[in-house]
This record gives structure tokens, C-alpha cells and sequence, in this order.
């Protein structure tokens, strides 16, 4: 049996720990779900409590060289760490919400809900069999559709109508997507996570963003990065509409005049550092002439020394006589 190492969410380990029941939907296995971001269809593990459900993305962090890991006496070839994170369905939602968006970009009918994924769900096998090898089932849309965190995520970010009698209707709201939005940068904020990352911080100080006097900027810097966070699921058109509900004007133009600076710096420092190439070239070039001019004779080394004060010049010799 092949043998790989994972890294699982915390409330996955509190779970299996405190010996409670998980109930693993579709018979435990993994599901195909396109990214949020890149459309790809990608491996998701939904899992469910009597309390909560909720599903984590699986992503493979793969080393350059090879790599091994040791279990007791065990050697494991396959040194890729499998890491499973938990991941918001409201945004796995938005694909499937999209996937038969009408083509003139208007927002589309109210639905139900078993309408919604019963399409969606038909659109993405379509698609995904011609475009990849790893295909999304409509088995996998019905299983994500059937958690209850799916349901619950589905009236965050669609407006919903009731019909009589007892029927809810829903469709996707890009607005109301990006008023959620702005509720997970403000909780990436408030959770000190870019504090809590060497990286984040790192490159809040590689732009002077932590001097003093910069502290405006620090704050907007911070929510830019949250925000950067936020987008790595998001697809282009919507990274776009949800960056531009932020006013990053003064951050922007700081940072412009920063990289202005830079540039400036390292023509300057190309400008000195060829002039300095170009007078070296010259001293080499002048002691190459020295070491290539002709030494003189003996004789004329010799005239080059001559006392001759008091002598008479050559001219004199042929003057006309008075």
C-alpha cells in the first residue's frame, strides 16, 4: 500500500482524537470540484459532523530534488507532503453558480436549488471532459450540493426570493459576493494573520511600510495583503471587481515613487559602475602603449643626460656672416 504524509486541519485531528463519529459523505473519498479561481477541477475531501460539515482542498507540495521521509524504520520514497486545508464553499459555490451564466453578463433567473446544481452539474461534465484528463462528475456536484455548509453558503452570496408555497429561489449576486469578501479580509485582519506570517511581514518591511511616519500606509499595506490573500480564490474579472472596493490610491502611489527611486538608483550605480569600467580599460590601455613603446639606444640615453649649458645651438652654424 502506498504510504503518504498529510498535514489535516485541526478540527479534523480534535475530531478523530475525541473519538467522535465523522461522517465521511460520498463513502469517504475524495470529489472534483472546478477551482474557484482556475476553473481546473481539483480534489476536495467534504466531511461531516452531527454538528457541522465542512470540506478542505487538497493541494501537494511537491520538492525540486528528490526527497524521502523516514517513519521509524521505515523509509518513504515519496517525499510530497499532502496538505488539507479547510476552504469557505461559498467559494467552490461561485463556479458552479457561473457555469451556465447567461452569455450577455446579465444576472439570470431566480432558481431553486436542485434546478441550479441539476444543470450546473450537467454544464461542468460536459466541459471538463473536453478541456481535461480529470473530469467533474455530476456525482461530485450532487455530493458537494447535499452538505449542509454548501446550503448555508449558498443564501450568503445569491439573492433569494420565496415563493408560495414554501419555495425558495436564488441567483447569484456578484455584489453581495463582494460584500462577503470584505468580511474575510476584515477577519484576516482582526485574526493578526499577516502578523503571524515572516513572509507578510518581511515584505511590509522591504517597502519602509514599518517606519515611523508610515503608519497610514502600514494599515492600508495590511489590507492589501488580506485582500491578496482573499483573491488567490477568486477568478480574474471578480479579483478585479472585489480589489477595486478598496481605495489603494496613496498606497499605490507610494509604492510607484519607491520603485521610481530604485530605478533611478541602479542606473545611477550601472552609470558609475561603467564609468569606473571605461577609466580602467583607459590605465590599462595606457601601461599596454608604455609596454609596447621602443626603448632608446645607449647613445641617445646617453645625449639625454649631456650638460648643455653655454653651448651654442645648431641654428648658429648657418647663420649668414656680417
Amino acid at each position: 500500500m502506498t504510504i503518504q504524509i498529510s498535514v489535516l486541519p485541526d478540527d479534523i485531528i480534535h475530531t478523530i482524537l475525541d473519538g467522535t463519529t465523522v461522517q465521511r459523505v460520498n463513502n469517504g473519498s475524495f470529489i472534483r470540484l472546478p477551482h474557484p479561481r482556475t476553473g481546473l477541477p481539483t480534489l476536495f475531501l467534504p466531511y461531516q459532523t452531527a454538528l457541522s460539515s465542512t470540506i478542505s482542498e487538497l493541494q501537494a507540495v511537491e520538492p525540486i530534488n528528490a526527497r524521502s521521509w523516514f517513519i521509524e524504520n521505515e523509509v518513504i520514497s515519496d517525499g510530497k507532503l499532502l496538505l488539507i486545508t479547510s476552504v469557505d464553499p461559498a467559494f467552490l459555490l461561485v463556479p458552479i453558480l457561473r457555469s451556465f451564466s447567461p452569455k450577455n453578463g446579465s444576472l439570470g433567473q431566480f432558481r431553486t436549488a436542485d434546478d441550479i446544481f441539476e444543470e450546473a452539474a450537467s454544464k461542468l461534465e460536459q466541459s471538463s471532459s473536453k478541456d481535461s484528463i480529470e473530469t467533474i462528475s455530476a456525482k461530485d456536484v450532487a455530493t458537494f450540493a447535499s452538505m449542509n455548509c454548501c446550503k448555508d453558503a449558498l443564501t450568503r452570496i445569491c439573492d433569494s426570493q420565496e415563493l408560495p408555497p414554501d419555495i425558495m429561489v436564488y441567483r447569484f449576486s456578484p455584489t453581495k459576493y463582494v460584500e462577503y469578501l470584505k468580511l474575510k479580509v476584515l477577519k484576516l485582519l482582526e485574526a493578526n494573520v499577516i502578523e503571524g506570517s515572516r513572509t507578510l511581514v518581511r515584505s511590509l518591511a522591504k517597502d519602509g511600510l514599518m517606519e515611523d511616519g508610515n503608519e497610514k500606509l502600514l494599515e492600508v499595506g495590511r489590507l492589501k495583503i488580506a485582500c491578496d490573500l482573499v483573491a488567490q480564490y477568486l477568478p480574474p474579472d471578480l479579483c478585479t471587481m472585489h480589489l477595486a472596493s478598496y481605495d489603494f490610491s496613496e498606497l499605490n502611489a507610494y509604492l510607484e515613487k519607491l520603485e521610481e527611486e530604485k530605478r533611478l538608483k541602479a542606473r545611477e550605480a550601472s552609470s558609475s559602475k561603467n564609468r569606473k569600467k571605461a577609466i580602467k580599460k583607459e590605465d590599462s590601455k595606457e601601461k599596454i602603449d608604455k609596454r609596447k613603446a621602443p626603448k632608446a639606444s645607449q647613445g641617445v640615453e646617453k645625449l639625454k643626460k649631456t650638460n648643455i649649458n653655454g653651448m651654442a645651438k645648431l641654428s648658429t652654424f648657418f647663420a649668414k656672416k656680417s
